[in-house]
């Protein structure tokens, strides 16, 4: 017999677990499970930090731009102090990829109008740390902004426990069992819990989360990418965020350095992840031969895992085959910059309900995120192996 049922139980207590169980609270009893004794212990804690409307696919970025409007405008649980502070963004490119850069530009003109190109002369005054003569040309995206993602993720918090919603810490799920009624939830310390509707929050363990229930998976493919904070021995703090066109790096300022990444995506299992002393290098030499620096000390290094299916476009949905089982996975590196919207869509397919319109009214459509686009791509494969095999 389960210990407590709840309406809805949420598994996964990074940014994508505790925002639905957040809007799901009211509307009926949650409960949230953490594998680790720590909330947002794995990718969120890890995150980069920095909002880009002109970042990601169109659907990722119309997510963002609808996110953004609630970071702005401190729609509950955010009611107090800002959860974000002005940046600025710069991407550049050299002459190789100069069309890809204002395909990028055209791209996202309609949703980010004072998008601007900028020359060499224009990139060096904001970055003047890079090395003259490379970059020749940029998309600079002024209002580009930093995400306090602590304070964030802490709202939500405080939202879901002001909404009396239960999160249950060192909570492994090894099943979820379908009856009837709802499911019967086995943790890995014995315990049970009874569940209406089960929303599956797992980051890089959604496909195994998915397994456990009987549910089949979607192809979610953790890619560890790694980051330094360098020491530039200079202040930076007031520089934009840089990245290239071509994504092999970001760099992006802090109070004590400036953030490093070669962009790398290994495919990885689910794991603690940790950098590799390879990758490490990688980001140093390219940084080194971007940059006008002589010197250089790194502070901190550590991985993080991302988490795509083959469209890059996050996993949003009722499982068509149980609908359930909701799914809020595979949201990349874009979870925190959009998930307020990804919160509100995952608790409107929760709750049996179309996503709400003032997101739908911006060209977000349920189909575009549902997981049964990967249902039908499955289903298709398995038919195509076993005609090979009649053959």
């Amino acid at each position: 017999m389960a210990s407590a049922t709840f309406d809805f139980v949420i598994v996964g207590g990074g940014i994508c677990g505790v925002a639905a169980a957040y809007e799901l609270a009211g509307h009926g009893s949650v409960a949230l499970i953490e594998q680790e004794s720590h909330l947002s212990y794995h990718t969120t804690g890890r995150s980069a930090a920095i909002s880009m409307s002109s970042y990601g696919n169109a659907t990722i970025r119309r997510l963002t731009t609808w996110s953004t409007e609630a970071y702005k405008r401190r729609t509950p649980p955010f009611s107090n102090d800002p959860v974000w502070s002005p940046r600025g963004a710069v991407i550049l490119s050299d002459a190789v990829n100069r069309s890809n850069l204002q395909r990028r530009i055209d791209a996202v003109r309609a949703l980010v109008p004072n998008v601007e190109t900028l020359g060499e002369r224009g990139i060096l005054e904001l970055a003047p740390y890079l090395r003259p003569g490379r970059w020749v040309a940029a998309l600079y995206e002024p209002d580009a902004f930093d995400l306090d993602v602590h304070a964030i993720h802490s709202s939500y918090v405080k939202g879901l426990k002001h909404r009396r919603g239960a999160i249950f810490r060192n909570s492994e799920l090894v099943s979820a069992l379908r009856h009837p009624g709802g499911w019967d939830i086995t943790l890995a310390d014995g315990g049970r819990l009874g569940a209406g509707v089960l929303v599956n929050a797992a980051g890089a363990w959604a496909d195994q989360v998915a397994a456990q229930a009987g549910v089949a998976p979607c192809g979610v493919r953790p890619l560890r990418r790694t980051v330094v904070l360098v020491d530039p021995k200079q202040d930076f703090r007031a520089t934009p965020y840089v990245g290239t066109v071509d994504e092999d790096i970001f760099i992006k300022p802090q109070a004590t350095g400036l953030l490093v990444s070669p962009c790398d995506e290994t495919l990885s299992e689910p794991c603690d992840a940790i950098p590799e002393t390879l990758d490490i290098a990688i980001a140093m030499a390219r940084f080194l031969s971007m940059t006008s620096f002589d010197c250089h000390s790194i502070r901190q290094k550590w991985a993080g895992l991302r988490t795509f299916v083959a469209d890059r476009t996050p996993i949003v949905g009722a499982d068509p085959a149980e609908p359930s089982f909701v799914w809020s996975a595979a949201v990349g590196g874009y979870g925190i910059q959009a998930g307020p919207a990804i919160a509100r869509l995952c608790a409107a397919a929760a709750l049996g309900q179309d996503p709400p319109a003032e997101i739908a009214g911006n060209a977000i459509h349920a189909a575009d995120l549902s997981p049964e686009r990967y249902r039908f791509s499955s289903f298709l494969s398995a038919n195509i192996r076993a005609v090979a095999e009649l053959h």
